[in-house]
């Protein structure tokens, strides 16, 4: 699914670089529930951003589902981004003015579907994260786990090969968090491929594997015994 080898990445400052990403080796089968950790510094947003085809990095090899990602032009990489990934955020990044099915429909805008096909996908994933009543309401009328739960269901709505939460809980009670993990277990349950960044040792631990970064480098890579979040809820 997800085949990364010997990734660099540096940014300049002022006169000087700072090395971030330090040779990151990465492999992800398809069907996994990985937690990505560290500490502010790490790397592990800079690996994100290069995951999502944001950034590029500097040296190595990133390959996606058995495609090169390498020397994208910006419409490139949006159409691959559309193609294999959703995305979800901390902050759900919802446009406030388009009720919740808008919201979910708009990826599949950029896949060229007609309106009604747009509107009836949307439907089906607002149905699956259980938000089909509040079909018609504003961001500004939904709670912070009715939110993300819109959030999740725009990501799935466009079939992504991946999803990745960039601390999809870390706007959330703990109690909501819990219950957005246990949706995002059952989504991984299906077949889905998931990609967690958190600093959240509990959240983590409801992965199947945790991938610790430290100083630009993979300091641990281990499989885990998951918490089910069921159980919490």
């Amino acid at each position: 699914m997800l085949k990364i080898n010997q990734l660099h990445k540096s940014y300049p400052i002022g006169d000087s670089s700072l090395h971030v990403l330090k040779g990151i080796d990465l492999e992800v089968e398809t069907g996994e529930m990985v937690a990505i950790m560290g500490s502010s510094g790490s790397g592990k947003s800079t690996l994100l951003n290069i995951i999502g085809m944001l950034d590029e990095a500097d040296s190595g090899d990133y390959i996606l589902d058995g495609v090169p990602i390498k020397n994208l032009n910006e419409k490139k990489a949006a159409i691959y981004r559309n193609k294999f990934l959703g995305f979800i955020f901390q902050s759900f990044n919802l446009i406030n003015y388009k009720n919740a099915l808008e919201n979910v429909a708009l990826p599949l805008y950029y896949q060229g579907l007609k309106r009604k096909e747009r509107l009836e996908k949307g439907k089906f994933h607002l149905q699956k994260v259980g938000l089909l009543d509040w079909a018609h309401h504003l961001p500004s009328e939904l709670s912070g786990g009715q939110k993300q739960r819109i959030a999740i269901a725009r990501a799935l709505a466009a079939d992504p090969k991946l999803l990745l939460a960039d601390e999809p809980t870390g706007a959330l009670d703990t109690k909501t968090s819990y219950e957005i993990m246990e949706f995002l277990q059952q989504l991984n349950d299906e077949g889905k491929t998931i990609l967690i960044v958190t600093h959240e040792e509990d959240i983590a631990e409801m992965c199947k594997r945790v991938v610790r970064l430290r100083d630009g480098v993979i300091e641990e890579d281990k499989k885990v015994n998951q918490v089910r979040a069921s159980q919490y809820v």
